[in-house]
C-alpha cells in the first residue's frame, strides 16, 4: 500500500501501512504494559528485570513503542532509531533486558516490539532482545551474563560496529544498522 505519513511518534519517523494480511493497531493506541508485563526491580545495578505475563506465538507483535522521546543523547536506557537518533521509551519497556538468545525484537523502524521469528514467548519468561540490534555503538559496554546455552552467550557487548559479521547474521537487525554495516565494511574495504 505504500507509505503513509501520520502524526510522527519521533521526528522524521514515517509509518508504514502493513499489508491487508496483517492486524493494524492504530499507533496512537498505546499499549496495556502491566497486563503484559511484571518488573521485577532488584537493588543491584542493572539487574531489574521485566518479565513476561503473556504467551504468544512467534513473530507475534508484543507491544507498540508509543511514549518514546528524543534522547538528547546516547545513553545506557535510550535505543537507536536511526544512523544518528536515539530515544527514550519512557515506559516499562526499558526494563527489557538484553540477552543473546532474545525472547523479543525491538523493530524500530515501526516502533514495534515483537515475539523473535524463531520460538514462541511464554508467560513467565524474561523479556529480552539483543542490544546489537539496534545499537551501533554502546554508551555502556558491559561483559554479557545471559547464561545463553551451548556458547551463544557473546560475551562483552559493545554494539553492532564491535562485532563479528558472522554473529550478526544470527539476529534480527534494524535497517539503520544493517545500513551502517555496509557502510563501514565499504570503507574498510
Amino acid at each position: 500500500m505504500g507509505q503513509i505519513s501520520l502524526q510522527p511518534i519521533y521526528p522524521n519517523q514515517t509509518l508504514k501501512m502493513p499489508s491487508s494480511e496483517e492486524s493494524f493497531i492504530p499507533p496512537w493506541v498505546h499499549p496495556d504494559l502491566p497486563k503484559l508485563l511484571k518488573l521485577e526491580k532488584s537493588a543491584e545495578a542493572f539487574a531489574s528485570r521485566a518479565m513476561s505475563l503473556v504467551s504468544l506465538p512467534a513473530g507475534s507483535l508484543f507491544a507498540r513503542i508509543t511514549t518514546a522521546i528524543p534522547a538528547p543523547k546516547k545513553a545506557y536506557t535510550s535505543v537507536q532509531v536511526s544512523e544518528k537518533e536515539h530515544i527514550e521509551l519512557k515506559s516499562d519497556l526499558v526494563y527489557i533486558n538484553h540477552s543473546c538468545e532474545p525472547s523479543l525484537i525491538f523493530d524500530m523502524e515501526r516502533y514495534e516490539v515483537r515475539v523473535v521469528e524463531d520460538r514462541d514467548l511464554k508467560a513467565g519468561e524474561p523479556l529480552t532482545f539483543f542490544y546489537p540490534s539496534t545499537e551501533w555503538d554502546m554508551a555502556q559496554p558491559f561483559e554479557c551474563t545471559c547464561g545463553a546455552d551451548g556458547g551463544k552467550c557473546k560475551g562483552l557487548i559493545k554494539g553492532a560496529k564491535d562485532m563479528d559479521m558472522t554473529v550478526l547474521k544470527e539476529y534480527y537487525l534494524n535497517p539503520h544498522i544493517v545500513k551502517l554495516l555496509e557502510k563501514d565494511h565499504q570503507i574498510g574495504a
